[in-house]
């Protein structure tokens, strides 16, 4: 039992996901400074905190010790990707800016709130400890502050991103032009579902698995941009079918 806790909670798994998330982080950025889209600054802000947060638990556990310091950051940073995702796909399927705008106003107050609270609480040091028992307990009871900040960034993000996912596997699947992006969603669904799932059960307590949990979350997620690929790709095949509709019926 104690070497299958063990196994789980091994550095590898967390420094495997961190390089997912960088590979991830540069796919989005570099759309982003092609085109400058905001869901795309906003899921590169988002992939970034991964890719950070995954590298605080390889190190802390290679190491077998967690920092107060790089704990407190990590906390916040692990709370608050899953807000960054939801702000992205908000950009992204809103048909106004501006409700984008509101979302990412009201997620910087509430990770400012956050990050200045886990710096000035004091931390159960008995809590703090290797092993994936760490959480979110360090910094106090469930809906005690600062830790009760997490909610309100974790359930606005789960359900912008789990729902933008959804509703865009239903756009597509309705063009069959665009079927392979329906495809990509519902892989980019799946990881955010994981995602809400395991920051659930952390809140609980119950981190047995995450790491690699994490991993897969981060595998799902990359695996649909990929598959996604670009607007353009859909959007270049839809004018090739017209296209060979028109010449054919021209011919008939």
């Amino acid at each position: 039992m104690i070497a299958s806790a063990a196994f789980w909670s091994n550095w590898g798994w967390a420094a495997a996901t961190a390089v997912l998330g960088i590979v991830f982080f540069a796919l989005v950025l570099r759309q982003y400074v092609a085109r400058r889209r905001m869901h795309q600054l906003a899921w590169a802000i988002g992939l970034l905190f991964y890719a950070v947060a995954a590298a605080m638990e390889a190190w802390s556990e290679s190491s077998g010790v967690w920092n107060p310091t790089v704990y407190r950051i990590y906390i916040v940073l692990a709370a608050s990707l899953v807000g960054f995702l939801g702000l992205g796909t908000l950009y992204l399927v809103a048909r106004k800016r501006r409700w984008g705008d509101y979302y990412f106003v009201f997620l910087i107050a509430c990770v400012i709130v956050f990050f200045v609270g886990t710096f000035t609480v004091q931390l159960d040091m008995a809590k703090l400890v290797p092993g994936i028992t760490v959480g979110g307990q360090a910094l106090g009871p469930s809906l005690s502050f600062p830790r009760v900040m997490s909610l309100p960034i974790n359930i606005t993000g789960t359900i912008l991103l789990f729902g933008g996912a959804a509703w865009s596997v239903w756009r597509f699947a309705r063009r069959r032009e665009l079927g392979y992006r329906a495809w990509a969603n519902v892989l980019i669904a799946a990881g955010a579902a994981l995602l809400a799932f395991l920051g659930s059960r952390a809140r609980l307590g119950n981190t047995a698995g995450l790491y690699p949990a994490e991993m897969v979350a981060a595998a799902l997620m990359l695996a649909g941009f990929l598959l996604a690929g670009t607007l353009d790709k859909g959007a270049r095949k839809a004018r090739a079918q017209r296209r060979a509709a028109g010449e054919q019926a021209a011919a008939e």
